[in-house]
């Protein structure tokens, strides 16, 4: 199964797009893509099978997207507390994610050319050598890609990013390349895994459940969060449409509020540019070293 799927729209469903988009629609959305396991107990088949089909919706979805227009999408694909399931499904969705990550590099060529910069987010240092080999390939491949975002959350919890932007930070203060006087909620932001993307304004959450499972909690403080029913691998259009739906009554309010927000930023000193600048750096000297291992 391809990373992005063919497009197989309806013309009732294209219109209903083409009406959607004449209001705001957001530029980045993430997914709790919750149901796999459900799913598969719902319809009797092997839990492989159901994270299977959670990858074929994945792809369905981002072709979606791409038809919304909206340039950036998030997923949480690998919880770190995931590692706490048992030795046989842990083992599964490695493999699964080999197998994947795999295919994006034999489709590099298509990859290219649709301007897709794949980021991967999470703590790499857990996952097996030849897997981080893999993300550490497609990450350098398309770093330089623009016209449009995946970032996929794999060995991530919020509150390992956050702790990791904190040790930087620790780190930065002990090297002294910056103060304690330049520590606040922006620095603390530049240092997260996700510090090159904006946060997002929609987060859908499939399968009924009501929480976020420590996913980008620092990032969704003016986010409007979506929770439907529906199990992930039954998502479809119309679930997707209605939330940008949803987003779209409320997204003058909740963008007035992030102006709000940001009226108090400070300009960042030059101290803080390099320090943000090296870290940058290490963060790809150490891509290379797990591309090339």
């Amino acid at each position: 199964m391809t990373w992005i799927a063919d497009s197989s729209l309806t013309v009732f469903q294209r219109f209903c797009i083409n009406v959607l988009k004449c209001g705001p629609v957001p530029n980045h959305i993430a997914f709790i893509m919750d149901g796999n396991r459900r799913y598969a107990k719902k319809t009797n088949v092997e839990k492989s099978e159901g994270h299977s089909k959670g990858f074929e919706k994945l792809s369905e979805c981002l072709q979606w997207c791409k038809e919304l227009g909206i340039k950036e999408v998030t997923v949480y694909a690998f919880s770190i507390e995931n590692f706490k399931r048992s030795e046989d499904e842990v083992n599964t969705l490695m493999q699964l994610a080999r197998e994947k990550f795999q295919k994006l590099l034999e489709e590099k060529d298509k990859m290219m050319e649709e301007g897709i910069c794949i980021r991967v987010i999470g703590n790499l240092s857990l996952l097996p050598s030849d897997i981080r080999k893999l993300i550490a390939e497609a990450m350098i491949l398309t770093k330089d890609n623009t016209k449009a975002v995946l970032n996929v959350a794999f060995s991530y919890t919020s509150r390992d990013e956050i702790t990791n932007s904190m040790k930087e930070i620790v780190k930065g203060v002990d090297d002294g390349e910056v103060t304690v006087e330049d520590i606040d909620e922006d620095l603390i932001s530049q240092c997260l895994y996700t510090n090159q993307s904006p946060n997002p304004e929609v987060l859908v959450r499939t399968s009924g459940e009501v929480r976020l499972s420590d996913f980008l909690l620092w990032q969704s403080s003016n986010t409007y969060i979506c929770f439907t029913d529906v199990l992930w691998p039954e998502f479809c259009i119309w679930h997707l449409l209605a939330c940008v739906f949803k987003y779209q009554r409320c997204c003058h309010d909740l963008k007035k509020y992030e102006q709000e927000c940001n009226i108090n930023k400070n300009v960042k000193s030059s101290r803080v540019v390099n320090f943000l600048e090296n870290l940058q750096r290490r963060r790809l000297e150490l891509l290379a070293h797990y591309a090339s291992a």
